[in-house]
C-alpha cells in the first residue's frame, strides 16, 4: 500500500481528511497518513523538508514560495467558495448602510477576502477593514465588535456562529466570493512528477471521499464521529452533525477550480505573501481530476450513490 503524508493546521479540516483516509484505504492501495502541524512556520516548511507529501489547508503562501522559486503543484479544488456568512445588528437590512462604517475583519485566514468581497458589492473604499486579532477577541471573535457597536457587520464561519447569534446578530444574505477555499491540495513539482500513479489513486481517494460525505451522510459520519470528534474536542453527536452539514454544503464533487477563483486567491496572494508576477495558472496540474472526469470515474460514483 502506498502512503500519502497530508500535514493540516486546524482540526476542523480532519472530517474530509479522515474520509479520504477511509476512502483510499478501502479502495485505491492509498494510506494516508494524517499529520497535524499546528505551528506557523512549521507547517509551511513541512512540503520541502520531507515532513509531508500533500498539505490540505489555507495554502496561498505557496504562491508566495513559488515566486521565490520552488517548484509546487495544486492537484485539485474541492471547495471553491469562501463559504462564510454575513453576521449584523438586526436593524440592518441592506449592504448600502455599511459604507462610511467599518467591517470587523479576522487577522487570519485571508483578510484581504473582504476587500474582494466589498469590490464584487461596489463598496471598495466605501466601507472600512479594520482588522482585530483572534489574540484579542477569542477564536472567530470578532463578532464582538459588531455587538458593541463598533463595526457595522462581520463574516463567521458557520461552526462559530452560535453565539454571535444568541448576541443578537442575525444573517444578511449576500452573493458568495468565488475563490479557491479549505481542502485545496497541493504537493511538490517533484512528488507529483515521481509519484504520479500514486497521485492518480490519491485523487480517486479524495473525490470518493467528498461524494461519499454527500451522497451517503450516515456512512460517513461513522468515520467523522471517531477520530475526528477527538481531535475536534466535540462530544455532543448533534453539535458534530452540525459541523459536518456545514463542512459538506460547500464541498464540490468535481474539484475544478474556476478561473474567478484562482484569479481571487492569487490577488490574496499577491497581497498578503508577495506573490505578484507569478503566473498562477503555471502551478495548477489538472490533468489527473480531468482525466477521472473524462473517462467517466465520476459520474459513475455519483450515479452508484446516488
Amino acid at each position: 500500500m502506498d502512503t500519502v503524508r497530508v500535514a493540516y493546521r486546524d482540526d476542523d479540516r480532519t472530517p474530509v481528511i479522515y474520509c479520504i483516509k477511509e476512502m483510499g484505504a478501502r479502495y485505491y492501495g492509498i494510506d494516508v497518513e494524517v499529520v497535524k502541524i499546528k505551528p506557523y512556520g512549521e507547517f509551511e516548511a513541512s512540503l520541502f523538508n520531507d515532513t509531508a507529501d500533500v498539505l490540505i489547508d489555507h495554502v496561498e503562501f505557496l504562491y508566495g514560495e513559488a515566486s521565490k522559486g520552488k517548484k509546487i503543484t495544486f492537484f485539485c479544488a474541492p471547495r471553491i467558495v469562501r463559504g462564510l456568512d454575513l453576521l449584523v445588528p438586526r436593524q440592518v437590512e441592506s449592504v448600502s448602510e455599511f459604507i462610511g462604517k467599518n467591517m470587523a475583519v479576522r487577522d487570519s485566514g485571508r483578510p484581504h477576502a473582504v476587500t474582494l468581497w466589498l469590490r464584487m458589492m461596489g463598496l471598495e473604499g466605501k466601507v472600512g477593514v479594520p482588522i482585530f486579532k483572534d489574540a484579542d477577541v477569542g477564536r472567530w471573535g470578532q463578532w464582538k465588535k459588531v455587538v458593541s457597536g463598533e463595526c457595522v457587520a462581520c463574516f463567521m464561519d458557520p461552526l462559530y456562529q452560535a453565539e454571535p447569534l444568541q448576541a443578537g446578530l442575525k444573517f444578511l444574505p449576500v452573493p458568495e466570493l468565488n475563490m479557491v477555499s479549505h481542502y485545496a491540495q497541493v504537493c511538490t513539482a517533484e512528488f507529483a512528477r515521481k509519484k504520479s500513479a500514486v497521485l492518480n489513486n490519491y485523487v480517486k481517494s479524495v473525490i470518493h471521499a467528498v461524494c461519499w460525505m454527500k451522497q451517503r451522510r450516515q456512512e460517513a459520519m461513522k468515520v467523522v464521529a471517531g477520530e475526528p470528534m477527538r481531535r475536534m474536542k466535540i462530544t455532543d453527536v448533534h453539535e458534530l452533525e452540525k459541523h459536518f452539514d456545514a463542512i459538506v454544503s460547500k464541498l464540490q464533487i468535481k474539484p475544478f477550480p474556476t478561473p474567478q477563483a484562482i484569479a481571487a486567491t492569487y490577488e490574496i496572494a499577491s497581497e498578503e505573501y508577495g506573490a505578484e508576477g507569478l503566473n498562477p495558472l503555471a502551478l495548477w496540474d489538472l490533468h489527473w481530476v480531468k482525466e477521472l472526469d473524462d473517462e467517466g470515474f465520476i459520474d459513475g460514483l455519483i450515479q452508484s450513490m446516488a
